[in-house]
């Protein structure tokens, strides 16, 4: 596995293109997946939302949402969400690339954004919308030990979905699939198996 740093992300994710046109009947949406260094590794962060939200509720996820017609484009979109999620400054945010859409079957066409992110940073969440927010060792998600997927029932449709489970935490879904484009992108994907899976949010 290579060394992880924010400039090994940067030139891995240089020459992506920009995502294509949403799927018909799809709301375009767009979340950042923010990293930064800390204490000789590089940290992911994370968002765990209420229960009071309209969708995805409890689950862990990356900061972001659906795009407003005021939005000039979808990384406007990912921006202003985590902004007003969690606080982050819009200019705090130093895109390193962009990864492929992930499509749900709940409806959603989703962009991710890889920013880096200053460390420590004074975040203020919102509590209509976030529970918590948390970091983790992004090579924690190089260990195929603690991936798995399966089917998984939704509205009478059979999907297949991607788990991580480690520090307490699960990590599944979209969420998951991001996760896994990721380090594919880095030369690490922990679970071939699950390259076609369609993982549900």
């Amino acid at each position: 596995m290579p060394l992880l740093s924010l400039d090994f992300i940067r030139s891995r994710l240089a020459l992506t293109s920009p995502p294509p046109a949403p799927d018909p009947g799809l709301a375009p949406a767009a979340v950042l997946v923010p990293l930064f260094e800390a204490g000789g590794e590089l940290k992911v962060l994370f968002t765990q939302r209420t229960l009071t939200v309209k969708d995805h509720r409890g689950q862990v996820s990356f900061p972001g949402g659906v795009r407003d017609q005021e939005d000039p484009d979808l990384l406007a979109t990912a921006l202003r969400e985590t902004s007003e999620e969690i606080g982050l400054a819009p200019e705090a945010a130093e895109v390193l690339g962009i990864l492929p859409p992930v499509a749900t079957i709940t409806g959603y066409w989703i962009v991710p954004y890889v920013v880096a992110i200053p460390h420590p940073y004074d975040f203020h969440l919102n509590p209509r919308e976030v529970e918590r927010l948390f970091f983790l060792p992004l090579a924690g998600f190089c260990d195929p030990g603690r991936w798995s997927s399966g089917p998984y029932t939704y509205r009478g449709r059979e999907t297949r979905v991607c788990c991580w489970r480690g520090e307490g935490t699960l990590v599944w879904g979209a969420t998951a699939r991001i996760l896994l484009e990721l380090l594919d992108r880095l030369g690490e994907h922990p679970l071939p198996g699950a390259r076609e899976a369609t993982c549900l949010d």
